[in-house]
């Protein structure tokens, strides 16, 4: 593969950020701060476009609609909000849960919310309706959810109580894994036949999505207790990890090898996330988020 190197630097000034977010196309970035703040960024040009204000606390998670209009937000003062991405302005902010909501997403058409909580529950937001109050809670967790993906009909759940679970939505099942570690992160293959798992025993384990077998277990970073994140090259042949080392590990899918490392800074890497289509990727550590990917050939 091309080697990778950094191609912006951002001072986010959000005191710590908590995650960082691509939106639908990769143009922009969401950071969500512990200064209970969202911002809209062009990584590209290292360009700030907008802040968003209103949480009481520090915000853990974001996404952005399908069109790029809305931000859905969600923080440790137990609220989600719906932004208005032009004006900055929150349209609705939904209570629900009894704790610091950790992860949210949109669905597919970004008609619906999805978020989990330290409450052990997972809620499903009505974006296109005006109630406050969530249209479904699933309280199978025993323990915090950390982590959500969504698809055109499935929902992907991890948390603390060792457990992932899968939900059919146009099947009405779910199907629950005991994987036998705290799961700090769960992400998707791009093709969706597989699902990649951030463990705190300092691996990422890899499972084929239908007969739930280990297909394969990545080791080299650090997790030293860190909620860390995974995620999938554009291509599906890459395994990304932070660390709490500062550095970013690139894993190769089928042989499990470092096939490249990047070094961030001194501090943990805890967020990421990885371009839709390209292949850019952006990390997050303290107060500084850098853009990572293969230098253009100037024509």
């Amino acid at each position: 593969m091309s080697e990778i190197s950094v191609l912006s630097t951002i001072k986010c000034n959000q005191q710590t950020i908590r995650s960082v977010r691509f939106n639908v196309d990769g143009t922009y970035c969401l950071t969500c701060g512990s200064d209970k703040k969202i911002k809209l960024w062009n990584p590209h040009r290292e360009l700030l476009l907008k802040t968003y204000g209103g949480h009481a606390n520090e915000v853990l998670d974001a996404a952005g609609s399908c069109d790029s209009s809305h931000i859905i937000s969600c923080s440790a003062d137990k609220s989600a909000i719906l932004w208005d991405v032009t004006t900055g302005q929150p349209i609705r902010r939904y209570r629900g849960h009894a704790s610091s909501v950790t992860c949210i997403k949109f669905n597919e058409e970004s008609s619906m919310a999805v978020s989990g909580s330290i409450d052990n529950t997972v809620a499903f937001w009505d974006i296109m309706s005006r109630r406050n109050e969530p249209i479904l809670v699933l309280k199978d967790a025993k323990d915090s959810i950390t982590s959500i993906q969504v698809t055109d009909h499935e929902i992907l759940t991890c948390s603390v109580d060792n457990h992932v679970r899968l939900y059919d939505i146009r099947m009405a099942k779910m199907i629950s894994d005991y994987i036998g570690h705290i799961i700090t992160y769960g992400s998707m293959t791009r093709d969706g036949q597989c699902y990649v798992l951030s463990c705190n025993d300092n691996t990422i384990k890899l499972f084929d999505k239908d007969s739930g077998e280990i297909l394969n277990t990545f080791k080299g970073h650090e997790c030293r207790d860190l909620r860390l994140e995974n995620a999938v090259n554009e291509k599906d042949s890459l395994i990304i990890s932070g660390s709490a080392t500062g550095e970013v590990f690139y894993y190769d899918l089928i042989s499990s090898n470092v096939s490249q490392k990047l070094v961030h800074g001194p501090k943990p890497v805890v967020s990421l996330s990885h371009h839709p289509t390209d292949c850019y990727l952006l990390t997050a550590s303290e107060n500084e988020i850098k853009l990572w990917g293969t230098k253009k050939m100037e024509l």
